[in-house]
């Protein structure tokens, strides 16, 4: 994919990257080369790279936090494992505050063009009957709901970085520390890297995250099947997130443009997630078995789904209970989104809180790369001290809402969908976590 250069005006002070400080930070140039740890069996020369701030992974956190830097004018280098844009999968659904964080780093007005706005929710049982259905607006006038390709996104955000930001096919091998605080990355294609700052966005098996202590995320004892059905003729459903709720067994779908729709099959599966399946015919077959006798409109989403778009993952989280986990930052090493704080898509707000982590991380880093070099691991203190209250508890209740929602109890689930669903349940109060402000980032 080609990527293009934003139209900016060229400033007075470039770094490396071709990229603007906001005021020039003497110190956050390329220095003399400090001898290394003797346990790092590399010497600084040459052959080792030297890089300010290097962010590992080029998903939608990676991405974000490179647009979020250059907005502020501090360029960065992106490490992708992939020979390119892993835009494999199927859409992702985004509240108000991920449209808020689009709009600071300057994306949201392209993607909205492309994109339907979903009205409200419809929640229905297994054999058709409406249990339950809602408007956003009558709950919140300021709430925006789009389904979004995750392609496309990833597109959009790359389109705003200079070329050669994104380096591809530079999987990370080894990440050890150096006596001076620099962090050396050695890439499984024989490139080294020495970095001031190292941002890892690699993902819920982050490397990074296992380098820095903290454990390999927890299935959470249910898989999702998920798939994009195409209508070349128009798809004909209202712009509404529409569930369908039975026993250990839920699925949905939501238009996401005029010809596209996302759907989704979460099953339990206690034990583990079973084996990892690839076949796109295996996977269509398995995912219209366990909604044979569900409404017709899901099964011919099924069958209009590409062989592409069509997936199935376990789902996992990893919560970060406190005193026990470790901090989001190990000396200038920091990590964002599904690399630090995984959970189950229940509220939507996996990638929401990954957009938020971009912007509040970069905004305490471009303060304190004004400051000087000592100021930076103060920063990234601050910003896993400010972001914990706000991921955990959303983790928590991620993982508790799936756990009410993926009970095959006959008795529970009749009482969820005959009083829970339709008496006690108000939109508004299930939706105040995507109240989030954020001010347009600018140099």
């Amino acid at each position: 994919m080609a990527m293009t250069t934003s139209h900016m005006p060229r400033p007075s002070f470039y770094n490396s990257h071709g990229i603007r400080f906001s005021q020039k930070p003497s110190w956050f140039r390329a220095q003399p080369r400090t001898k290394l740890n003797p346990s790092i069996n590399i010497k600084a020369s040459a052959g080792v790279r030297k890089e300010d701030i290097v962010i590992v992974g080029a998903g939608i956190a990676g991405l974000a936090t490179a647009v979020s830097l250059r907005r502020l004018g501090i360029g960065s280098v992106v490490l992708e494992q992939a020979a390119s844009l892993r835009t494999g999968g199927t859409s992702l659904t985004l509240f108000k505050n991920g449209w808020r964080v689009l709009d600071a780093i300057g994306v949201a007005d392209t993607l909205r063009g492309q994109f339907l706005e979903i009205q409200g929710m419809a929640v229905n049982s297994e054999d058709g009957r409406e249990l339950r259905s809602f408007k956003f607006k009558d709950e919140d006038q300021t709430q925006e709901v789009r389904a979004v390709e995750r392609r496309i996104l990833l597109e959009t955000l790359a389109s705003e970085l200079p070329p050669e930001t994104v380096r591809f096919s530079s999987k990370l091998g080894k990440i050890q520390s150096s006596e001076n605080g620099e962090t050396l990355l050695q890439l499984t294609n024989g490139t080294t890297l020495l970095a001031k700052i190292v941002i890892g966005c690699d993902g819920i098996r982050s490397p990074i995250a296992k380098w820095m202590g903290f454990s390999e995320p927890k299935y959470a004892g249910y898989s999702a099947f998920r798939g994009l059905g195409v209508y070349p003729d128009g798809q004909p459903f209202a712009a509404n997130v529409n569930y369908i709720y039975g026993r250990g067994l839920r699925a949905g779908y939501v238009p996401v443009s005029p010809t596209k729709v996302y759907w989704f099959i979460c099953y339990n599966s206690p034990s583990s997630p079973g084996p990892k399946i690839t076949d796109p015919a295996l996977l269509r077959k398995q995912a219209k078995e366990l909604v044979n006798n569900w409404p017709e409109e899901l099964i011919r989403l099924i069958d209009l789904s590409p062989d592409e778009t069509i997936s199935k993952t376990p789902l996992v989280d990893r919560w970060l209970w406190p005193g026990l986990s470790p901090p989001a930052s190990t000396g200038k090493v920091v990590l964002v989104g599904d690399a630090w704080h995984p959970m189950t898509p229940n509220l939507g707000q996996g990638a929401c809180c990954a957009l938020e982590d971009s912007v509040i991380l970069t905004k305490k880093l471009a303060n304190a790369i004004k400051s000087g070099p000592a100021a930076i691991e103060g920063a990234l203190r601050a910003y896993g001290e400010e972001r914990w209250p706000r991921v955990f508890p959303l983790t928590v209740r991620a993982n508790l809402v799936g756990s009410l929602l993926q009970w095959d109890n006959q008795l529970v689930c009749s009482i969820r969908n005959n009083i829970v669903i339709p008496k006690l349940v108000r939109l508004g109060p299930v939706l105040e976590h995507t109240n989030f402000e954020c001010e347009p980032l600018k140099a």
